[in-house]
């Protein structure tokens, strides 16, 4: 579970992001870093008994505190937060899971946060040909008491190749293809977490499942 002194730690990170006091609490750190690692230990254990993840440990998954700050305006050293991903095993598992943990901001997530031009390109042949089944599952009732809507970073004109005026062009304007869902903070820091990050990844399985075939097989439904 995610325990109170993670916040805890957290929060005082925030209020002292320099280095001196980050060497001053290393040991703190280190101690709230392996809980939270135990953390997605569970949460991978539990993962594979319905997907195959490529990811190895609870460890492996999760992402360094220290921020790079060359090219941002933020020179603070450290993150505030914790986070990880769990990458799908195989090419025929697409999409990823993401979490992460900040007092008065943690959510999951899932999805195409980066895709290529190629995948890009295959995901919005597909929905200019039939858009009509991704939108069941963007509609359903299930993805909407989930995550809501489909997040993403949009065009704000129209992708080349494609036409303004086409009954989809909402959908082809997306970048990204993201699925989020925020916790309150004692959501988080209550002992069923872990189950309740697990359950949310399941429910983005029709939507994953359904980009895993665009982007996997051709028209005709053969390996591409």
């Amino acid at each position: 579970m995610i325990y109170p002194s993670g916040f805890d730690f957290l929060n005082t990170l925030q209020k002292n992001n320099n280095r001196e006091w980050f060497a001053e609490h290393k040991d703190e750190f280190l101690k709230e870093q392996a809980l939270l690692e135990a953390f997605a230990d569970d949460v991978l254990k539990q993962l594979n008994t319905q997907d195959v993840i490529e990811t190895v440990s609870g460890k492996k998954s999760m992402y360094r505190i220290y921020r790079d700050t060359r090219f941002s305006k933020d020179k603070t050293p450290y993150k505030t937060h914790w986070s990880g991903s769990f990458k799908r095993a195989g090419k025929s598992r697409r999409g990823g899971y993401y979490f992460h943990i900040e007092p008065g901001n943690s959510f999951v997530a899932g999805g195409f946060w980066g895709p290529n031009a190629e995948d890009l390109k295959l995901i919005r042949d597909n929905l200019a040909f039939d858009a009509s089944a991704f939108r069941e599952i963007i509609h359903s009732q299930s993805f909407i008491s989930n995550f809501g809507n489909l997040k993403g970073d949009q065009l704000k004109t129209t992708p080349k190749g494609f036409d303004a005026g086409h009954p989809d062009i909402d959908l082809l304007r997306y970048k990204q293809f993201i699925l989020i869902k925020k916790y309150a903070d004692e959501q988080v820091l209550a002992q069923g977490f872990p189950e309740l990050v697990v359950q949310t990844f399941f429910q983005m399985r029709p939507f994953l499942d359904y980009m895993t075939e665009i982007l996997t097989t051709d028209a005709n439904g053969m390996d591409l």
